[in-house]
């Protein structure tokens, strides 16, 4: 995987981490028609997030445990120069 692309699934991890968002919110904000771009297909497929139903039964986006401990592992890495 790319680093740009790397970086924006950190972005994208990061951004979900505070709880859960709406998928149609987390589709308007992260889709695209890049097939170089593969954010959000790329974080599910590593199962670093999910899709679930709300309490409202509306589907919603959620980072998964190993999104988390992905995340935690990224950030606590020193930035290179």
């Amino acid at each position: 995987m790319s680093e740009p692309v790397e970086a924006l699934i950190v972005d994208f991890v990061t951004w979900l981490a505070p709880g859960p968002r709406p998928y149609d919110e987390v589709m308007d904000a992260w889709r695209t028609s890049c097939p170089r771009l593969t954010v959000w297909e790329e974080a599910l497929d590593r199962r670093l997030v999910a899709r679930r139903r709300g309490a409202d039964g509306r589907a919603t986006v959620v980072v998964t445990d190993e999104g988390r401990a992905w995340l935690a592992g990224r950030l606590a890495r020193p930035a290179l120069a």
